[in-house]
């Protein structure tokens, strides 16, 4: 199990001044939230890695009108 650890808390002005460090924190598993007046406004965490894109991976999930390109009846003013 892993290790619990409380999150770390920053101002906006402290924050700025460390980001590097707070970079370097978050990517280490630290729970970094920044704060102001004392309200945590975000979270800074690490991006999820994302595997290559695949052509195709979408198929079947788009679906176009027959009538796509044609152009509406109330339309034919404007062009």
């Amino acid at each position: 199990m892993g290790k619990l650890r409380s999150a770390q808390y920053y101002n906006v002005a402290r924050a700025k001044a460390h980001f590097s460090e707070l970079v370097r924190e978050a990517l280490l598993g630290e729970e970094v939230i920044i704060a102001k007046d004392n309200k945590p406004l975000l979270k800074l965490v690490p991006l999820e890695p994302r595997g290559p894109r695949t052509p195709g991976s979408a198929k079947g999930q788009v679906h176009m009108a027959p009538d796509f390109d044609e152009t509406p009846a109330d339309f034919h003013d404007y062009v």
